[in-house]
């Protein structure tokens, strides 16, 4: 029974698919007769000429409508439209009973590369016949040709069409490349979304120069730009630096600490890089670049806003690729990664370098004096290091809430008209710091018991 079921179903179902397929094969009769069937018996019946012309731009143009006899109509009766509106009447000449013109004088630019419509019609708008206006201008020679390559296993290149820009009709652009010394030239074959970019993804040869050109062409002639020379390594580019954290410095809330990998696909290549940083407060779409990163994986953000969320981004330029004597390119900047600063506001400038860029900046002249008074006074004292000036930056946080009073001998230091002063130790250094009014006193003093040298103290305005 249930066999039988499912062969009447099966039935149904093919009398049903059966029944569709003749009610399309209708359908399309139908179309051919309503619609393509008068077209096409009119086809022969009017033309125009001259089909589907290619012109300059500024050019002037005559077309003339001729009509059959058989369509016993006149050639008086006839409008003419261009790209759907209808043109002045004072354009058109009877030159015949069978024949209409139209002038068309300092031509513009093709409204788009598939050419516009001149459509001759009878008085009831019926369509009689219609040509293709190609109006343009031959292309220009490429120009800014740049090339380059994302880890030297592709390469992809990017050009502009010339100062004039568009021709207002298809035209064609084909990147070649050849090997200098020898090889026949190939075509760039995948063309990206993006106009004027071509990417080649494979088979690309190192320590062998090539050869790259664009050549455009259109219906109304051809340029071709200038060879460029280039070795993939002198063009070679990276993905953006990888594992990019970003944490705090402790409790200083004006500090973020930048750290990111090196590239490891042109680990077989490269032995030195350089890195940019970029970062930006939450709320804001301003990035501020810092320059001076080095070629270290580390960097320190100081002068931050406290307690306020901040983007940062490393990119690569390798500029130290083995066998190529030119700096590389710039990569993409890295995905955003996001700290927050903890803390008290305070707002300065940031950078990684702890040379003066900008004399207005309190923290760099607090940085500048502090390393050149351990220059010049810690004498035989070793480990001195950014730790140490951390240190000395947290004292100066927590300085305004403690009035502790250090003895003398614990100082090592004769100090005059002292109202606030506070010893810490870090290592083998003990750190005395002293503010009085606007003034801070700083004395660093190596251990006494290996009978080092006692460190002077340096005071500067706050």
């Amino acid at each position: 029974m249930d066999y039988a079921c499912a062969r009447c179903h099966q039935h149904d179902k093919n009398r049903v698919e059966s029944a569709r397929g003749r009610q399309m094969a209708i359908l399309v009769i139908m179309l051919f007769f309503v619609v393509l069937l008068p077209y096409a018996l009119t086809a022969h019946l009017a033309v125009i000429s001259p089909q589907d012309p290619v012109l300059h731009i500024g050019s002037s143009l005559t077309a003339v409508c001729t009509i059959s006899a058989e369509l016993e109509i006149t050639a008086r009766s006839l409008y003419w439209t261009l790209n759907g509106r209808r043109l002045a009447r004072n354009t058109y000449r009877v030159l015949s009973p069978t024949e209409s013109s139209v002038t068309l004088h300092q031509l513009n630019g093709s409204l788009q590369q598939s050419g516009d419509n001149l459509v001759c019609h009878r008085s009831n708008g019926e369509v009689l016949a219609g040509s293709c206006l190609y109006v343009g201008s031959p292309p220009e020679k490429p120009v800014n040709l740049t090339c380059w390559s994302r880890n030297t296993k592709d390469l992809s290149c990017r050009w502009s069409p010339g100062s004039q820009g568009e021709t207002f009709i298809n035209t064609k652009y084909i990147l070649k490349y050849k090997l200098k010394w020898y090889g026949k030239e190939k075509d760039c074959e995948e063309y990206t979304g993006q106009p004027y970019i071509c990417y080649v993804p494979r088979d690309l040869a190192i320590f062998t120069p090539y050869e790259v050109w664009v050549e455009a062409s259109n219906q109304l002639g051809s340029a071709t730009s200038d060879v460029i020379t280039l070795d993939i390594l002198d063009v070679v580019t990276t993905d953006p630096p990888p594992d990019v954290l970003v944490s705090r410095v402790g409790d200083l809330e004006d500090q973020l600490s930048v750290r990111w990998g090196s590239p490891p696909a042109l680990k077989d290549y490269l032995f030195q890089a350089k890195y940019q940083i970029r970062y930006r407060v939450e709320d804001s779409d301003e990035w501020k670049v810092i320059d001076d990163a080095g070629n270290q994986t580390s960097c320190r953000l100081a002068g931050l806003r406290a307690g306020t969320v901040y983007f940062v981004q490393v990119r690569c330029n390798p500029i130290g690729v083995y066998g190529s004597k030119k700096a590389g390119i710039w990569s993409d900047w890295s995905h955003s990664t996001a700290a927050s600063t903890p803390g008290i506001d305070r707002s300065h400038i940031g950078s990684c370098d702890l040379k003066p860029s900008e004399h207005n900046s309190t923290l760099r002249k607090e940085l500048k004096q502090f390393f050149g008074w351990m220059r010049k006074h810690s004498y035989g004292c070793t480990d001195v290091s950014i730790k140490l000036y951390d240190q000395w930056r947290v004292w100066l946080q927590k300085a305004q809430k403690t009035h502790d009073q250090v003895s003398k001998d614990k100082m090592h230091l004769h100090m005059r008209h002292i109202s606030r002063q506070q010893i810490i130790t870090v290592g083998t250094h003990d750190i005395g710091l002293v503010q009085e009014k606007k003034k801070t006193h700083f004395a660093v003093l190596c251990d006494p018991q290996k009978k080092r040298t006692k460190g002077s103290v340096y005071s500067f305005d706050q």
